[in-house]
């Protein structure tokens, strides 16, 4: 069979994946819930960080967003029709803990308890992130990633989690791709809370490796029974031609964007070979630090939605290289200027088989964005279809070659907030009418309900 071609994931079914295979979809709680200030809820850094002109497209923000704090059953029960049986959120540790440590919120805690509650009276299985990059501004007042004080912070907030929740959710994931929120958030200052520089990027990724084990141990005290992951973004590294400098620069990045996380994580340490300025994170790192990094996860998590081709560029500093963007690549490409390269989720599953200690690998999220068009009360969005049938047959060669995956959700649900780019680009198999909050299943949906249903 030829995987690369799409129209062959028109004669997979879930069966051909295996009995265990889970299928789902994925969320983000600053991405969905709206409801920024009900209640009691702290704000949060994205809170914050969106209130500033200039940082998020047209100026746009969470506020509402898809309003999934008021329309849950809503959403739950369209997953429910459309034969989605996994379904991933995360936590909003702002909306549990309004000022980050201290007094925990009656009414965050019983949001949550009524969404996983009613996931599971509709058949559907809440796999639950703790973190995903909405950190309470009160802990960001105070340093925030860059804080070693937030080691203790992240253990309280885990605890409380696990404490409340743990009776009912057993499949957990720690960290939302630490790599985005260190790089973006504390490097390049494109996403919250818009630090910049190595000063904030390498304490902020060295707290987060050891909050991924501290996470990951308490969820294992607290919900023994649980399954339990970490979530990392990754995509396939191609040098961009045969050119020693070329080859290089591939490999600093590979190393930087998918080794950075996951490798001390397994007690490997952090890859200085290929990106000697990590080296200087040695000043923040204390005694038995990298032997408390390791933990021995469930399962990883990976989010692949495309692959980078990476050139050598003396200006680049630290890396000396830099990104060849899709569109200058004469390539097919999604609204995000990604490539569309089904071959680089195989590639990665394959990467990450490589690791001794991992035990399993489970899709966290894939998807993609194109300009979507309502016509008539219909999206006929078939450049993503075809581009879930294409990763989904892929996944599906990994898992017939014998490779250790277990599972794949579509990012995402419906369309929704999607950070610095606003609500521009959509990826979800649901259109959302964000000025009637009115939801729409896509052709993408459509075929995922099918394919699910088969």
């Amino acid at each position: 069979m030829d995987f690369n071609n799409p129209q062959n994931a028109f004669n997979l079914k879930p069966q051909d994946f295996g009995k265990d295979f889970v299928f789902g979809v994925s969320t983000a709680a600053y991405q969905i819930e709206g409801a920024h200030a009900i209640h009691d809820k702290g704000v949060s850094i994205w809170d914050q960080f969106t209130s500033k002109k200039g940082n998020i497209f047209n100026n746009q923000h969470g506020q509402i967003a898809c309003d999934f704090y008021n329309k849950f059953e809503e959403d739950i029960l369209l997953m429910k029709s459309m034969n989605i049986k996994h379904f991933r959120f995360s936590l909003a540790w702002s909306r549990i803990i309004p000022n980050g440590t201290g007094v925990v919120s009656s009414e965050g805690i019983a949001f949550y308890n009524r969404v996983i509650n009613f996931c599971i009276a509709c058949g559907i299985t809440p796999w639950v992130t703790v973190y995903h990059w909405d950190l309470p501004q009160a802990l960001q007042n105070q340093g925030g990633w860059v804080n070693r004080e937030v080691l203790q912070w992240f253990e309280n907030y885990t605890r409380v989690c696990a404490t409340h929740f743990g009776d009912r959710v057993k499949h957990w994931m720690v960290l939302n791709e630490p790599m985005v929120f260190t790089g973006a958030g504390y490097f390049l200052g494109v996403h919250a809370p818009g630090n910049k520089g190595l000063k904030n990027f390498l304490p902020a990724v060295h707290h987060a490796v050891l909050c991924q084990a501290i996470g990951g141990r308490m969820l294992r005290d607290l919900v023994p029974d649980a399954q339990i992951g970490s979530t990392f973004s990754c995509s396939e590294i191609t040098p961009y031609s045969q050119a020693a400098r070329d080859v290089l620069a591939a490999k600093k990045a590979n190393a930087l964007l998918n080794r950075l996380f996951i490798e001390p994580l397994l007690g490997l340490g952090y890859p200085t070979k290929h990106v000697p300025v990590l080296k200087r994170i040695e000043a923040y790192i204390k005694p038995d630090d990298l032997k408390k990094a390791v933990f021995d996860f469930d399962f990883i998590g990976v989010q692949n939605y495309t692959r980078e081709v990476v050139k050598h560029s003396y200006f680049v500093p630290y890396l000396r290289a830099r990104i060849v963007k899709a569109s200058k690549r004469n390539v097919k490409t999604t609204l995000m200027d990604w490539e569309v390269y089904p071959p680089s989720i195989y590639n990665m599953i394959a990467h990450f088989n490589e690791y001794k200690g991992v035990k399993k690998i489970i899709i966290t999220e894939n998807g993609a964005a194109f300009t979507d068009k309502l016509v008539s009360g219909e999206v006929n969005d078939t450049e993503r279809l075809q581009y879930l049938q294409s990763h989904i047959a892929q996944v599906q060669k990994a898992k017939a070659e014998g490779l250790n995956v277990a599972g794949y959700f579509a990012w995402t649900f419906t369309d929704n907030f999607e950070w610095a780019e606003g609500y521009h680009p959509r990826f979800g198999l649901v259109y959302t009418d964000f000025s009637t909050q009115q939801r729409i299943v896509k052709a993408s949906g459509k075929w995922y309900k099918d394919f699910l249903g088969s």
